[in-house]
């Protein structure tokens, strides 16, 4: 599948052209809850994305639009394809929201880490020593699920047509022993592997930057392909984490990213980093 043409991609697309279409006609999304006999929140609910619309609803809000013909057609079926199941309905217990539909269908992945390896690098047991950590409570089948979904989503990255993914991590993440020695060695070699990927980058921010802007948290910006797919930017978070999509938004993330890779070290220096850090742990 190429970028960009997966379930939750076109969802998001189909909701941006359903608020444009109600916009154009005139319509508040109270009247067209009222019109169509359902409540304005489920109206609102499909235009932000939060929810899929099924052909019929779709079918009615169109007309009601005043679109007909070819057009309406074609926004329906997009509601058929939105509503097929992605690879990652087999783990929906683990995966909440729309993040992991998005990250399928990104042509460009920026991610900052300061704490941790960022998800999409990490080995099977440093991500089951951070999921362990993080769910104290959980019982080890619930760990080993979410280790798999991890790994899952992991395969991104060696896809035929895969994403160009830069990462940013603060040096912390190198010295913090997540796991132990030996999971520590395995994971920087990993990222050693990763960063010779042609589509892969990694920079490491030295402890001799000082303050930079990623201290206010991790976050990461899903770029797309199409012009009618805005770019987003996910915060990361303890609760889930949220989206955002407003432009203001997008460029100031995009700014702050653009900084933090201006206070990394250059990636040839950046493996030089994480190689030393193999060394230290495997020694």
């Amino acid at each position: 599948m190429k970028r960009g043409q997966g379930p939750t991609i076109r969802r998001r697309r189909l909701a941006s052209e359903l608020r444009r279409l109600r916009e154009a006609a005139g319509l508040t999304i109270d009247e067209v809850g009222e019109k169509l006999e359902c409540s304005a929140s489920k109206i609102s609910r499909i235009e932000t994305g939060h929810v899929g619309v099924t052909p019929r609803d779709a079918r009615d809000m169109l007309e009601l639009y005043g679109l007909t013909g070819d057009e309406r057609e074609a926004l329906v079926q997009l509601a058929r394809e939105a509503r097929k199941p992605g690879w990652w309905h087999a783990y929906k217990e683990v995966f909440t929201g729309t993040f992991v539909g998005l990250e399928a269908d990104a042509s460009s992945l920026r991610a900052f880490q300061a704490l941790l390896v960022p998800g999409l690098l990490q080995t099977e047991t440093y991500a089951r020593a951070v999921i362990r950590a993080m769910r104290p409570d959980a019982d080890e089948s619930d760990i080993q699920r979410r280790v798999a979904a991890r790994t899952a989503r992991q395969a991104l990255l060696a896809d035929p047509n895969p994403p160009e993914y830069w990462a940013v991590i603060d040096e912390a993440v190198l010295h913090r022993v997540v796991g132990g020695p030996e999971v520590m060695a395995r994971q920087a070699n990993r990222l050693l592997e990763l960063a010779r990927l042609p589509h892969v980058t990694i920079q490491v921010v030295p402890f001799g930057a000082g303050a930079h802007p990623g201290m206010e948290g991790p976050f990461l910006i899903l770029g797309f392909p199409e012009p009618a797919d805005p770019d987003v930017v996910y915060v990361d978070a303890t609760s889930g984490g949220f989206f955002l999509e407003l432009a203001p938004d997008v460029r100031r993330y995009s700014l702050m990213f653009d900084h933090l890779r201006a206070a990394a070290l250059k990636p040839d220096d950046s493996v030089s980093v994480i190689a030393a850090a193999a060394a230290r742990f495997s020694g």
